[in-house]
């Protein structure tokens, strides 16, 4: 914690160098490929959380900016988003820009990769997807929308209770972010869902394999970042009310959302609910106590000046899901919205504070962040305690990150990044871990070089410590089965171990051509045993689960290699991977058994290996036609081809969507139909079964329209349209003999409006809602 305070007080003191600057300013017009002016299309400049919108003749302005390098994206609804590199010397810059129209968005800024810059330029393999696309997909769960994304997937228990998966590897293998922050949300099993919703983001970036090097332990598989909603422009309070019903489980999502900006200062407040009955099956028969209910309440506020921006973020989320587990199975006869019996109560407040100071060559970050998770598990009255988990979840994570650019196509980035983490167990008599203490600190650079021949080079090397002490106190485990019988009491020894690791990437992007080029990329990473795997001793869930506490590190070896070529009308994008894993950890069915009979199932170690590939394919087949299709391929298996578990079945996706500017009093019409083919999973691992394959069909229709001068969005989507009875070889509800959800129909209504409203003499629309 010296180091962040120590890195704080020294960029004030040298602040004052930078008061001197000059104010400039970006301005121009975004036009079609007709010379036409696209009013309301989109300037943001991400590094200064600033931007502007175009006015009746396709003008805009950003003000308020000092000399330096930035990546500027132009973006507007059914065109492709243009992404480029602004340079700002000593005098006003203009920049107009021509727009493409596309029925599908081929890249999007992204700052996950270790900087901010455009997908292509990358050499991490990223993939994104806006929230417009999340909350008009028709799924009911976050996690299940962003599983959209091929390579991605879901270990699901209901809509509420999702994991993702990232090429083969979850939970503990892939790493969360709330705007840059790890969740820490107890995810070392599939039956803790993320305490995260998507209301105020803007979209999810997700990073496909060995992110260690950026983010440390747990990034082995793949990060999921989910970006924060912009701020209004300048000048602008404005906001906007969202409601989702869908039928399938008579679900009611609704969240409204108020933010403003001047020149320097910018706010924003959100809130929202979310209520789901049990889901119906394709047979039309409800799965029971797999219903959720949740709210959140968030809010941000920041300062934009020459000398850097500052931000402060609350989050605050309280899920409530259902747990479709055998005590709930018999005790639920009819279905209903309200949680009764065994649910989860799941509370997080998150409150962060993101600063970047701009010094000259040097970019300074210092960010800070507070968690708080309390973790409370109900069974039933009848079988007392009703109350069987509570726990809370303390987390400070702190960085200081510095970025030196030594020249148009160079720059160092120096981070110290830690974790101090403590869990503390309630009164409750069930822990789902024990009470411990663990504490990070990592220091890692990162060096970024553009040559001239198109070639991006990005090299980068990690140093992590992680202390974990767990003190000597009494054993107890928590169980989803009804208790028969007192157990006697056993003690936890004490555990104080450290471990030091180190990893680093090599990566390339080179751009043969202007809209050709290949990615390459060879990583090693880690991930340390978590707590449950060193401490575990009990029930957990349905099984006895008996961790190790001589576990080491995994260590992980990637290379990833993909090609990617687009136009005006075409994009291909190949990707393959190999990802070899000393040491893997994982939870395996063993021959012994406890007093009472049940199984031991134990944690262990074992060399793995993960390959596959990802291929998507985009075809602007006329000026409002487009196509997609998608191919998923993933193997993974242990040393002595024993399989992997939660390995996803493979997939292949085809999409058809036709848009149009206007249709009759309709604006942004749209209509699409999807169909997904998934095949047979005939490599199950130890304790799970073969899966048979299915195909489902979705189909979609959107348009905006004005009501009294007021714009108003609406979506109609179906998916599961023919009612298909089937069941995912992810589902953690294949045992109980429980499929999938059937048919659904989504209802999507969207009403944005402004409060405020002044940019160079635009007509004043009026205040509606």
């Amino acid at each position: 914690m010296k180091v962040v305070y120590f890195h704080i007080v020294f960029s004030f003191t040298i602040i004052n160098f930078s008061l001197g600057q000059s104010i400039f300013t970006i301005n121009g017009k975004i036009l079609d490929e007709q010379s036409n002016p696209l009013v309301g299309a989109n300037i943001y400049i991400p590094e200064l959380h600033l931007g502007a919108s175009a006015n009746l003749d396709g003008y805009y302005k950003v003000s308020g900016l000092k000399p330096g390098k930035f990546i500027a994206q132009f973006s507007f609804i059914g065109y492709e988003t243009y992404i480029c590199e602004i340079i700002i010397s000593n005098c006003d810059t203009i920049v107009n820009i021509e727009l493409h129209p596309t029925a599908f968005q081929s890249q999007e800024v992204v700052v996950s990769g270790g900087r901010i810059s455009s997908l292509h330029e990358n050499a991490i393999k990223i993939e994104t997807i806006n929230i417009d696309v999340i909350q008009s997909s028709g799924s009911a769960s976050l996690m299940e929308s962003i599983a959209l994304i091929p390579g991605v997937d879901l270990i699901s228990k209901s809509n509420a209770v999702a994991t993702p998966v990232i090429r083969g590897l979850s939970t503990s293998n892939i790493l969360v972010l709330n705007n840059g922050i790890r969740l820490d949300n107890y995810q070392f099993s599939e039956n803790h869902p993320y305490v995260i919703d998507e209301f105020g983001i803007d979209q999810v970036e997700v990073i496909k394999g060995p992110a260690s090097l950026l983010y440390g332990s747990d990034a082995i598989g793949g990060v999921l970042n989910f970006i924060k909603e912009k701020p209004a422009n300048p000048g602008l309070i404005n906001g906007d009310a969202n409601f989702q019903y869908f039928s399938n489980s008579q679900g009611l999502n609704g969240n409204i959302g108020l933010k403003g900006s001047g020149q320097k200062f910018y706010w924003g407040i959100r809130g929202g609910i979310k209520s789901h009955m049990d889901y119906l099956q394709g047979s039309g028969q409800f799965v029971p106590n797999s219903r959720f209910n949740q709210n959140s309440a968030k809010g941000f506020g920041g300062y934009r000046s020459s000398i850097g921006n500052f931000r402060l973020y609350y989050d605050y989320v309280a899920m409530k899901p259902g747990m479709t587990v055998e005590p709930a199975v018999d005790r639920i006869a009819e279905r209903a919205r309200k949680n009764e019996i065994w649910y989860q109560d799941l509370n997080t407040h998150l409150v962060s504070s993101k600063n970047t100071f701009f010094l000259n060559a040097f970019k300074l970050d210092a960010n800070i962040a507070y968690q708080y998770n309390d973790r409370k598990l109900y069974g039933s009255e009848d079988d007392p305690p009703f109350k069987q988990v509570d726990a809370i979840l303390n987390t400070i994570n702190y960085e200081v990150k510095s970025q030196l650019v030594s020249s148009d196509k160079s720059n160092f980035i120096l981070a110290i990044q830690g974790i101090s983490q403590a869990n503390i167990n309630q009164e409750a008599p069930f822990h789902v871990l024990p009470d411990y203490n663990l504490n990070d600190i990592a220091i890692s650079g990162l060096v970024q070089h553009d040559f001239p021949v198109g070639i991006h080079l990005q090299i980068g090397l990690r140093f992590d410590n992680r202390f974990i002490f767990v003190p000597e106190q009494e054993l107890a485990g928590h169980d989803h089965e009804e208790e028969t019988e007192e157990e006697e009491k056993e003690i936890l020894e004490q555990l104080d171990r450290s471990y030091s690791n180190l990893s680093g990437s090599f990566g390339i992007t080179w751009k043969i051509f202007e809209h050709f080029l290949i990615r390459g990329n060879l990583a090693s990473a880690y991930r340390t045993p978590n707590i449950a795997e060193l401490t575990q001793d009990g029930q957990h869930g349905t099984r006895y689960e008996q961790g190790d506490r001589n576990l080491q590190s995994q260590r992980n070896y990637e290379g990833d290699l993909s090609l990617h070529i687009h136009s005006k009308h075409i994009l291909i994008d190949l990707a393959g991977f190999y990802n070899y894993i000393n040491d893997y950890i994982f939870l395996s069915p063993t021959s012994d058994t406890t007093h009472d009979g049940d199984f031991i199932y134990r944690y262990s170690q074992n060399d793995a290996e993960l390959y596959g590939l990802e291929v998507i394919v985009e075809i602007l087949a006329t000026h409002n036609l487009g196509l997609k299709g998608t191919y998923s391929y993933i193997r993974g298996k242990q040393k002595g081809d024993i399989n992997l578990p939660f390995i996803p079945q493979n997939k292949l996706k085809f999409d058809i969507k036709w848009h149009r500017k206007e249709v009759w009093i309709f604006n942004n019409f749209y209509v699409k139909i999807g169909t997904g083919i998934v095949f047979n999973q005939n490599n199950p691992a130890p304790f799970e079964t073969n899966t048979s394959g299915y195909t489902l069909l979705n189909a979609g229709i959107g348009f905006s329209f004005n009501l009294s001068n007021q714009p108003v969005y609406l979506d109609i989507v179906g998916t599961n349209l023919i009612d298909e009875i089937y069941i995912d070889h992810l589902s953690t509800l294949k045992e109980l003999g429980y499929y999938n959800p059937g048919r659904n129909i989504m209802i999507r209504l969207k009403v944005p409006f402004q409060v405020l409203f002044s940019p160079f003499g635009s007509p004043k629309p009026k205040i509606g809602f």
